[in-house]
């Protein structure tokens, strides 16, 4: 059986996370989705409105899980959880870099977790949830945004 972690903090879900999960059931057995809590960002919504947010968004399959930590490497919460694979997108030049060396930095705290990563197609490869927000406000956001969030985060998003 194998397990994987994709871990974000999903501030909100997008349509690439989205694309990010369906592909992880294809390539694992399980698929963990677990929110995480940076402190060094400032969130729009807190955990328990994000996990909800994915949990609307991505059809119920025995084979995801969904679930939140805190104060934690991923590499440890992923072993935690009995995952043997961190699964990870990468849109641009600057998250490969980031990514590769977040990979290097997990192989030194656990070597033997394996990363894997994928490339979104390009209609959803520049989408990020900070665009998403930063997208928010002017006359006919909502037309923009609409097609770059599912409906449940696009509905949500519609409240403030």
């Amino acid at each position: 059986m194998k397990k994987a972690v994709y871990a974000g903090s999903f501030d909100p879900p997008t349509n690439g996370h989205l694309w990010m999960i369906q592909r992880g059931l294809e390539i694992f057995d399980t698929l963990i989705v677990a929110v995480g809590s940076n402190p060094s960002k400032s969130y729009t919504f807190n955990i328990p409105d994000r996990l909800q947010l994915l949990k609307d968004s991505v059809p119920s399959c025995e084979r995801l899980i969904f679930d939140d930590f805190d104060n934690k490497y991923l590499v440890d919460y992923a072993e935690s959880v009995g995952a043997e694979y961190i699964l990870r997108g990468i849109r641009s030049a600057e998250d490969y870099e980031y990514e590769r060396v977040m990979r290097a930095i997990n192989g030194d705290l656990k070597a033997e977790m394996q990363t894997v990563f994928l490339m979104p197609p390009r209609d959803i490869a520049e989408v990020s949830s900070s665009m998403v927000k930063g997208l928010i406000g002017p006359v006919g956001w909502e037309n923009t945004v609409r097609r770059y969030v599912p409906e449940p985060v696009f509905k949500k998003l519609s409240q403030f």
